[in-house]
């Protein structure tokens, strides 16, 4: 099981778009995939049509220890794609952990325990984990990377996108330094591509100069139907999946997926 965080301390970057339709393109190639919605906006789980009054354990019941992975997963509209939804109570978490001396462990303790029970047959694994997570710097990120194996950064393609960027690397090694030692940039995804202004490309070649070939080749473009699709409680692939946007995101899987065959093969 791989747990990737999807991660940009900056807001309006594309972060629960990227985690819900990279989620869907993955289960579309028949890989089980469980989105966690760790953010207290919910947006994930509204995304994937999953109202409020239907999320009754969240996120949030698992990183105060009241519930376990399996007692808050919620089967999706997509066929191997399963979510742990997320609520406004993940706003009172950072309060509520402040004096625990595990309080940023909480959910990597909830997915070691998913891997061994799936690893004794006691329950269903996945093959991929993705960690929606909030625009801030909170014991929210903090607890996703912490659990997870690697970060997936997506990455406007506007002014102040890279000022965005180093802050996130400053978290990123901040855990690396005691936290989760092995955690790994997994890829930026370069998102809200407009191939009709020049600041995009400007953005685009700084960013791969920097990060070279950690950068994915697909970029994401902007695209009215990635914005529409949530509204509708679908991801875009589903809502309509010939738009540019969508098919951008089934690149952005089988990119993904290559690059874990090269991982697991070196």
């Amino acid at each position: 099981m791989r747990v990737i965080a999807v991660a940009n301390q900056k807001g309006g970057v594309g972060k629960t778009t990227t985690a819900i339709n990279l989620g869907t393109a993955l289960a579309a190639v028949g890989r089980r995939v469980l989105v966690v919605d760790c953010d207290a906006q919910g947006n994930a789980s509204t995304g994937l049509g999953v109202e409020p009054a239907a999320r009754a354990i969240t996120s949030y019941d698992l990183l105060i220890g009241d519930a376990s992975i399996e007692q808050a997963v919620i089967r999706t509209l997509v066929p191997n794609l399963d979510l742990v939804p997320g609520d406004e109570n993940l706003a009172g978490v950072e309060v509520q952990l402040h004096e625990d001396p595990r309080r940023n462990f909480r959910l990597k303790d909830s997915m070691d325990a998913l891997r061994t029970r799936a690893a004794a047959h006691e329950s269903a694994g996945y093959d991929l984990v993705l960690i929606d997570c909030p625009p801030s710097l909170s014991v929210l990120t903090i607890n996703a990377m912490v659990a997870a194996d690697a970060v997936l950064v997506p990455l406007q393609c506007e002014f102040l996108a890279l000022e965005g960027l180093s802050q996130l690397m400053r978290t990123v090694d901040l855990v690396r330094g005691g936290l989760n030692p092995d955690l790994e940039i997994q890829g930026v995804v370069l998102t809200m591509y407009d191939r009709r202004n020049n600041l995009s490309d400007q953005v685009a070649g700084e960013v791969r100069s920097f990060f070279g070939a950690k950068v994915y080749q697909t970029v994401i473009p902007r695209n009215v139907r990635l914005s529409e699709a949530p509204s509708f409680g679908k991801p875009a692939i589903l809502y309509d999946h010939k738009c540019p946007g969508s098919e951008a995101y089934i690149r952005l899987a089988s990119e993904l997926l290559q690059r874990e065959r090269e991982r697991t093969a070196a």
